[in-house]
């Protein structure tokens, strides 16, 4: 078959299928273009998920004549002052956005610059333009988009409904919205509820009209300048968490992408501290030089490539690692709620709870008397008299500043029952401890090798030939841990050393961990890589174990330690490691009202 030239329509069509994938696509690249206008207003209307009608409507700069024209041709733009691609310094530069829409839909431009008496308007109906005509307007541009891909059947019938591309929609307007502060933002239709997000003017006050006040509430902000990248933004707490990762924003000088260095960075910088198969919740915003960044690498412009991405992943990383890290051992406020709701049962309203609880005592009224009931009715024998009687405790003023509280008792050998000024505190021991000593590992692992303790007689411990043999390999890489090693025969090795952080730890329980460890990751040779999770491996087995009996003392050594300890509001899995619950909410858990 010989070569021929396309026809013009085809090549828009095609091009079309590179920038307008759904109707989500359509309203990006004219909002950016509003963005790109100096728009300090815009609202965006949609029908039928944006299938049937979309409106784009900003007060930005406008346009003339001559450019409304050009504005509908291919390859035309404003956003590039010369041939060069190296330096992109607006949203949109491609010059194929209204061309490519108007190839698979209804358009229509209406434009007015400020100078302009009236505005223009310009229609495109599947590539076939039609004349300039005057419209009355404001100062601004007004697209409107219907019918898309009535046209290009093949296109269409690969649309979900109109409820999820609506919600495609509003994700889109919701990432603009949260890049550009100082922009007012109207979302409306048939097809939705109203979304209306006011000029704020601040990176954090615009993410809590877009996310809510419970993420900014469960966030830390960002502020680094590492290597030419200035990090602002977002986190959440390490309990704040999702089971997907809707909830991770990534903006580059205001555009929102989806990067894999990002991606991979926020992954590094909370592999510590969230529970495996959960996402954090975040907002990050970069700021970097228009030149060490590449944004010519997808048609959409969703991707992009870092000329150094190695300086881009470290700066992403210190920033969150450093802002979780003053967030000490602060954990989010949804644990409690939490707690409360898998105490409250599910069809018990607030309103209802005053009818559920005298239900409740109207059934306990008619249960056979215990035989260790007083005689008149009372109550369980004993518990009205003075000894069994729960004593309510002054907090000493010292005391009831303590964020943590004060050890008032312990439940089951493992949770700690803590009280401050207006809330009861509890604690899980185990999971507390295990992230005091990973952090304490981490920390004297900065300052040279982990002090060791020497065993009166080394401990033998029998294992396979290749457990062994991974353990003897790793021998160097372990005792910068402070756990020193070596083998003793063919199915065994001998522990000299052990880390002094882990007191008289399960040795042989801490080996055959280890050596299992070692198995997974089926590689020595990556094993400073994998510091971290041999350190976890260990402040496992070296924490307070869950059935061991603590002093007052030892519960409120445990509480101050916490308090002083960076990330310790969650253990090295990700689980919480205490419930704060207000006493407004131990009094709603029971119905009572103020």
């Amino acid at each position: 078959m010989p070569i021929r030239q396309l026809p013009e329509d085809l090549i828009n069509r095609i091009a079309a299928g590179e920038v307008v994938e759904r109707p989500a696509s359509v309203v990006k690249e004219l909002v950016e273009n509003a963005i790109d206008a100096g728009a300090r207003r815009i609202v965006v209307t949609t029908a039928g998920g944006g299938r049937s009608l979309i409106r784009v409507e900003d007060d930005g700069a406008g346009m003339g004549r001559d450019d409304l024209l050009l504005s509908v041709e291919r390859h035309a733009t404003s956003k590039l002052a010369d041939d060069g691609l190296d330096d992109i310094r607006t949203l949109g530069f491609r010059g194929e956005a209204l061309a490519s829409i108007g190839a698979v839909a209804r358009l229509s431009v209406a434009s007015r610059p400020a100078e302009a008496t009236t505005g223009l308007r310009i229609e495109v109906d599947r590539s076939r333009k039609s004349g300039v005509v005057p419209q009355a307007m404001n100062r601004g541009t007004i697209v409107e988009v219907r019918d898309l891909f009535a046209g290009v059947p093949a296109r269409l019938k690969f649309l979900k409904t109109d409820r999820a591309e609506a919600a495609a929609v509003a994700d889109v307007v919701k990432r603009l919205a949260m890049a550009n502060p100082d922009v007012h933002f109207v979302l409306d239709g048939a097809d939705r509820t109203p979304s209306n997000w006011p000029a704020d003017g601040s990176l954090p006050g615009r993410v809590m009209q877009v996310l809510g006040a419970d993420f900014t509430e469960n966030a830390v902000p960002l502020q680094t300048s590492r290597h030419g990248v200035v990090v602002t933004g977002l986190a959440g707490l390490p309990t704040y968490t999702r089971a997907n990762s809707l909830s991770q924003f990534y903006f580059v000088n205001g555009r929102s992408v989806r990067d894999k260095v990002l991606l991979g960075a926020v992954r590094a910088a909370y592999a510590d501290f969230v529970f495996r198969d959960r996402f954090p919740a975040i907002a990050l915003f970069l700021s970097i030089d228009p030149a060490a960044v590449d944004v010519n690498v997808h048609p959409a412009k969703a991707e992009l490539r870092f000329r150094d991405a190695g300086g881009v992943r470290s700066a992403v990383i210190r920033a969150i690692v450093d802002a979780l890290g003053e967030a000490g051992y602060r954990a989010s406020s949804t644990v409690a709620e939490d707690v409360l709701g898998a105490f409250r049962p599910p069809e018990m309203a607030e309103a209802a709870a005053p009818a559920f609880a005298a239900a409740t005592m109207l059934r306990m009224a008619s249960l056979p008397r215990f035989a260790g009931e007083d005689r008149q009715g009372t109550g369980i024998a004993g518990l009205a008299e003075p000894s069994a009687r729960y004593e309510a405790i002054e907090l000493p003023p010292d005391e009831a500043s303590y964020p943590l509280g004060t050890a008032r008792a312990q439940m089951f050998e493992n949770f700690i029952v803590a009280q401050n000024g207006d809330a009861l505190v509890l604690v899980d021991q185990h999971a507390a401890h295990e992230r005091l000593v990973y952090e304490k590992f981490r920390a004297q692992l900065q300052s040279g090798p982990v002090a060791s303790q020497m065993q009166l007689i080394p401990v033998v411990i029998e294992l396979s030939e290749e457990d062994c043999a991974r353990l003897e390999e790793a021998a160097p890489t372990l005792e910068r841990l402070g756990l020193y090693l070596e083998r003793f025969g063919p199915r065994a090795v001998a522990v000299r050393e052990t880390p002094a952080l882990l007191g008289q730890a399960d040795i042989d329980g801490l080996v055959r961990d280890l050596a299992d460890g070692l198995a997974e990751w089926d590689s020595t040779e990556t094993l400073g890589d994998r510091l971290d999770a041999i350190i976890a491996r260990m402040a496992c087995h070296g924490s307070v174990r869950a059935g061991r009996v603590l002093r007052v003392d030892e519960m409120n050594a445990l509480l101050r330690d916490m308090e002083r300890t960076p990330h310790s509001g969650q253990c090295i899995h990700g689980r919480p490691t205490y419930v704060e619950l207000k006493k407004a909410d131990l009094e709603r858990m029971f119905g009572r009202t103020r």
